[in-house]
């Protein structure tokens, strides 16, 4: 009986011994879930572009080429606080615009050194594109973005045909190159302009509102639709906007005949060179704006403000101050223009710069 009650006890020993042991070893490796934290970042992301592809990206886009409609598409990089990026000199046509030189390499000054992505004929040069390697190309052309993917190159597509699109394109944009904030910050700005203009004209009579030509006068064109829209929300009266609403085209092109009977008060001209013309052409000369001198030029900074940029709302309070300087006087819009510059671009002009540009 003692025997067994011995040999009771030595097994029990043994088996804890064996518990204790088992207790002390390390669960396999595997089985521990990954520290909090330590997931390796992905390096790249899927976007979808307004032309409803997807398109796959870089995590962090550091480099920018710009194809196509050269100004607007550098004006919404630099909108978003991010010209450095551009990796891509204009193409020859946008080169040789004054303003390029002027203003655009004051924003994006390392364009100057590069190469372009297009020829005299606004052709593809792939050679420069491919050597250049951007994380992503803009365009604002179907053709030019298969042209790109073709060869491999990542393209962003955008779209404005309405005017509402430019928040559309910014929001993109903002996705694309990691700027989302900027992208909500310019929004708020965009609104904010809109409803300042409306508040400042909202006092003005139907029958006292200025009448507007803009465009290509001598030509008897108006090139943007988008002119009928901030014409409008600086509280003037568009002598097209009746004929373009009816042709519902990006272009209209009208008459002397019809320019004679609309007999506007003001006209607004992208350069000097067309304002040098229609000063030229004895047939115009009865025309009120042209009697009393109130033919002026659309500044062209980023790109031209009468045409679709992101720059518009400093478009409808320069129109504002031609038309109804008591509203927004001189020193109202040279805060306007330094304030969007010098948030948005990060550049800041002085006021030798800021005169010359009120003044056109």
């Amino acid at each position: 009986m003692k025997l067994k009650t011995k040999l009771f006890a030595l097994l029990m020993v043994v088996m804890l011994a064996v518990s204790l042991v088992g207790c002390g070893q390390s669960a396999p490796a595997a089985s521990n879930p990954p520290a909090a934290g330590n997931e390796a970042a992905p390096t790249e992301r899927t976007v979808t572009d307004m032309a409803g592809r997807a398109v796959t990206l870089p995590a962090e886009v550091k480099t920018v080429g710009t194809i196509g409609s050269i100004g607007v598409l550098n004006a919404f990089v630099e909108t978003l606080s991010a010209g450095e990026r551009i990796t891509n000199e204009g193409s020859p046509s946008f080169v040789k615009s004054p303003s390029w030189e002027k203003y655009q390499y004051k924003f994006t000054p390392q364009i100057k050194d590069l190469k372009p992505f297009q020829g005299a004929d606004s052709e593809l040069l792939m050679e420069n594109i491919l050597a250049a390697k951007p994380d992503v190309c803009l365009t604002m052309s179907s053709d030019l973005t298969e042209q790109l993917e073709k060869q491999g190159i990542k393209g962003i597509q955008l779209s404005w045909t309405k005017t509402e699109d430019v928040k559309e394109c910014i929001t993109l944009l903002g996705e694309v190159l990691n700027q989302q904030e900027v992208a909500a910050d310019y929004l708020k700005y965009f609104d904010n302009m809109l409803a300042k203009a409306a508040n400042l004209t909202k006092g003005i009579k139907e029958a006292d509102k200025k009448t507007v030509v803009y465009g290509s006068v001598s030509q008897f064109s108006q090139p943007h639709l988008i002119a009928e829209w901030w014409i409008d929300q600086a509280g003037g009266i568009s002598v097209t906007a009746e004929a373009s609403a009816k042709a519902n085209k990006e272009s209209l092109t009208y008459t002397l005949e019809d320019l004679l009977k609309w007999n506007p008060d003001m006209m607004f001209v992208s350069s000097a060179a067309e304002k040098k013309a229609v000063l030229e052409d004895a047939r115009l000369g009865e025309i009120t704006a042209v009697k009393n001198g109130d033919i002026y030029i659309l500044p062209r900074i980023a790109h031209v403000w009468g045409n679709r940029t992101t720059e518009q709302p400093l478009t409808i309070m320069w129109a504002i101050n031609k038309l109804y300087p008591e509203l927004v006087p001189d020193s109202e819009l040279a805060k306007d223009i330094s304030y969007f510059y010098s948030h948005f671009f990060k550049y800041d002009f002085n006021d030798e710069q800021l005169k010359e540009i009120m003044g056109q």
